[in-house]
């Protein structure tokens, strides 16, 4: 399901980038696989609590008629329109499919009359109390089929149903969340006190942005219009900062990592030129400096015996003071990919592979070996950071009995050799939602993201194609990570190939700040439907709740229209 608003009760415009809010689950068999659903006919409705609902007829993957929904439709509650819990099936007539759904709230009578058309054409309505019980459902009684009022909208690949009233504070906050910000005004202090140009250097300018929310940007200003050995006001002139990444910055490289060690930045990546049988690093003083540095080869297939190819996402992580290499690597075939941990020795260089320790295999808390090979692989590992735990969270898929597709897990590890799990792995997440099991059910990638109350782990889903996506799982400071109930997953991703023109199929993120505390986010996408895997780096950006923004292109971060300010300084 899509959304669109409209102000002027004339003309729709797409919210999200036009991509979807919600999405039905999966369901699973009796061998634990999940087989996907999708959903059509949405249809939107207020409740008597003053919330939304949303009726909906499932149908299998690709929209075929689902066995278990015939006579039956999909409900679902939300508060926001932006999170939506499933309540599930509500069964209208057994011996029939649904093939369209009207839903409204009727308060003379205290309920909702349900009408419905079927697959034949014949209509009927239901009335229902309570609608998000389920119970109480009376028999369905013949009726004239409905037809729902014109929406105009002239948006991509729309199937139109109905249109509803929202207050303005709902209608504010839909529009803020699901529409990427833009730079609207610039601000800077009128005048200050200065005694040196390091002084100065520190005076940020503040972005303010389409959504009421603001961002800190250094500012180049020029320090030839001061004389500091005289006592004075000056006025100087200056231009706001901005880091230029074009897309990619990295050919045929994919799941990037950025990481600063002992002042200095470090880049590294799956090698698809190569088929994935090196892993090549990069070293620079800035993050802008890593675009065009030199590569030194830190690993290939050829080192050790048990190393072959699939070299797959490399991680940087600083566990105690100590660099590590987090990937995943396999003697040889694709079912014995497994997690491995290298560590750079003391005081060595992070570009002389000499000086990083053989890839160790991760193990389970009882000294096994995390997956059996051959019957389940691992990769994607990462180290979350939080209350002072150390945690890993990667990507595992078991192939027998039977074919599980890729789930998410997380457990406890031993800081001073963090290849050791030091409890049970939790699942996080397995691909559910439709845009994560859209040819393929695959949830890998995690990376944290911190803030000062929130743990944030976006994760990569679908298959590495332009269908591939990021979404999202969010955890309060203070929660229990190996606890599923503190981690909140969104319904809709947070990027998709229509979030930015000309990038497709992004994904695999990974996080870095930078000197000024500025958050960059390195992921790959194609520069093409069918181009190769690329990395590509953008500034995060946070929403009016807190929640980062993935989207935010370089045009929208900054209007150079409002790059050049001033200022008045007085100089001591």
């Amino acid at each position: 399901m899509h959304l669109a608003y409209c102000n002027d009760g004339l003309l729709f415009q797409e919210l999200n980038h036009n991509s979807g809010v919600l999405f039905a689950k999966a369901t699973e068999n009796e061998d634990g696989t999940l087989q996907a659903k999708s959903l059509k006919n949405p249809y939107l409705f207020h409740t008597a609590e003053g919330d939304f609902g949303v009726i909906a007829i499932r149908t299998e993957a690709e929209g075929e008629a689902d066995a278990e929904s015939k006579g039956k439709v999909l409900l679902f509650s939300s508060s926001d329109l932006l999170q939506y819990n499933e309540v599930g099936l509500l069964e209208l007539k057994a011996d029939t499919f649904v093939s369209d759904i009207f839903c409204e709230y009727d308060s003379e009578r205290g309920g909702y009359l349900i009408r419905w058309v079927d697959q034949l054409g014949n209509g009927y309505q239901n009335f229902i109390a309570d609608i998000m019980s389920m119970k109480e459902l009376s028999a369905p009684e013949a009726a004239q089929p409905f037809t729902l009022d014109t929406v105009l909208a002239d948006i991509e690949g729309i199937l139109p149903r109905n249109s509803i009233p929202v207050s303005k504070e709902i209608a504010h906050r839909l529009y803020c969340k699901l529409t990427a910000p833009t730079h609207i005004a610039i601000e800077v202090p009128d005048r200050v006190t200065a005694a040196s140009e390091e002084d100065l250097e520190e005076i940020r300018a503040t972005a303010l942005y389409s959504d009421g929310t603001k961002a800190l940007k250094k500012v180049d200003w020029n320090m030839d219009e001061i004389n500091w050995d005289e006592a004075g006001t000056y006025r100087i002139s200056g231009e706001v900062h901005q880091e230029h990444y074009p897309f990619p910055i990295a050919l045929d490289r994919a799941d990037p990592c950025i990481a600063k060690w002992k002042g200095k930045y470090y880049f590294i990546a799956t090698n698809d030129a190569d088929h994935n049988h090196t892993l090549y690093m990069r070293e620079a003083d800035t993050i802008p400096g890593l675009v065009d540095a030199e590569e030194a080869l830190i690993l290939d297939s050829n080192t050790y015996e048990q190393i072959g190819g699939l070299l797959w996402a490399p991680e940087f992580h600083i566990i105690e003071d100590e660099l590590y290499i987090f990937h995943a690597a396999t003697p040889g075939e694709f079912l014995h990919e497994e997690s491995h941990v290298m560590k750079l020795r003391a005081e060595g260089n992070p570009m002389c592979a000499a000086d990083w320790s053989m890839p160790k295999r991760v193990v389970k808390k009882d000294g096994t070996y995390l997956c059996e090979a051959g019957k389940t692989i691992s990769l994607d590992m990462t180290v979350i950071q939080w209350n002072g735990e150390h945690y890993a969270a990667w990507s595992e898929r078991q192939f027998e009995p039977v074919d599980l597709g890729a789930w998410i897990y997380i457990a406890t590890i031993n800081p001073q050799e963090p290849w050791k799990l030091t409890s049970d792995p939790v699942l996080l997440t397995k691909p559910d939602y439709g845009w994560a099991n859209n040819h393929t059910f695959v949830d890998e990638g995690p990376f944290a993201l911190y803030t000062e109350d929130k743990l944030f782990l976006t994760f990569a889903s679908a298959a590495v194609d332009a269908t591939y996506v990021v979404g999202l799982l969010t955890a309060d400071k203070g929660a229990d990570l190996l606890d599923i109930r503190s981690w909140t997953k969104g319904n809709y991703p947070l990027l998709t190939s229509r979030s930015v023109p000309g990038e497709y199929g992004p994904g695999h993120n990974s996080y870095v700040t930078d000197d000024d505390g500025v958050i960059w986010n390195a992921y790959h996408a194609r520069p093409g439907i069918d181009g190769p895997r690329s990395s590509g780096v953008r500034r995060v950006h946070f929403d009016i709740d807190g929640v980062p923004v993935l989207d935010l292109t370089e045009d929208n971060d900054l209007n150079r229209e409002l790059k050049k300010v001033s200022i008045e300084v007085t100089v001591r």
